[in-house]
């Protein structure tokens, strides 16, 4: 079975688009809209049709393109169905534990509420990859604008409870700034440093620093650590140490 394309793109001033191709089924996705011009482009210059939307949450950096892309190519449009009327153009409402086909590929659906109430996420086994929206950033986590750290905290052990070496791809290029206030809460921790370091060399060569994984966040993301029983232990070792 042919491999299945994940094509990432920056949009706006710090936003990704992405566009994920079935070469067997000719379908395309593109995960949220923060561009439909840009995304549009994306699609030409790569040669494939676009068929779809795959909605995260409804903050306009993210459904924006919505209606210029359904009225020119008549996509489908999957969203998070909680809280109705926010997902412009709509066609099927999602919420935690459902599952739809991508090609011969299946589509599960994990509500992450936190950053927005509604927030869900896109799991892709079949690439190992997991589209996270603004629920989790490299070395940093969303905004809470209308959850709750309770709620955010259960959407992270969703998250990064998957496979280790599932890839996560967050909507934004936060990692610098998210790095500078990990290392002021978990300076010194090695594999902390080790992954600014690269992540500085990344964004000087004008890389992206997305997709992180599984692994990777489980290791230095400091909300991850903040509450991770590893690190309590770790923390708590530390204050016997003095």
């Amino acid at each position: 079975m042919a491999a299945i394309d994940i094509h990432l793109f920056p949009c706006l001033s710090d936003n990704y688009g992405m566009l994920v191709h079935d070469p067997v089924s000719g379908r395309t996705a593109s995960i949220d809209t923060p561009d439909g011009e840009e995304i549009a482009r994306q699609c030409s210059l790569k040669e494939w049709q676009l068929t779809e939307i795959w909605n995260t949450h409804w903050h306009p950096d993210h459904t924006g393109g919505n209606m210029l892309l359904k009225d020119r190519f008549g996509v489908h449009i999957y969203g998070p169905g909680k809280i109705d009327g926010r997902i412009p153009g709509i066609d099927s409402r999602l919420g935690d534990g459902d599952r739809f086909d991508f090609g011969d590929h299946v589509v599960r659906v994990m509500e992450t509420p936190g950053h927005t109430l509604e927030h869900i996420v896109f799991y892709l086994e079949a690439a190992s990859a997991c589209f996270v929206g603004d629920t989790l950033f490299t070395l940093g986590c969303g905004k809470l604008f209308e959850g709750t750290p309770e709620q955010m905290w259960d959407s992270f052990e969703k998250i990064l409870g998957l496979p280790q070496a599932t890839k996560l791809y967050c909507a934004h290029e936060y990692t610098l700034s998210n790095a500078r206030f990990a290392q002021s809460v978990d300076g010194g921790l090695p594999a902390l440093e080790q992954a600014v370091a690269r992540y500085a060399a990344m964004r000087e060569r004008g890389e992206p620093t997305v997709p992180t994984t599984v692994a990777m966040e489980r290791a230095t993301n400091p909300f991850w650590l903040a509450g991770s029983a590893d690190e309590l232990g770790r923390r708590r070792a530390l204050k016997d140490a003095m």
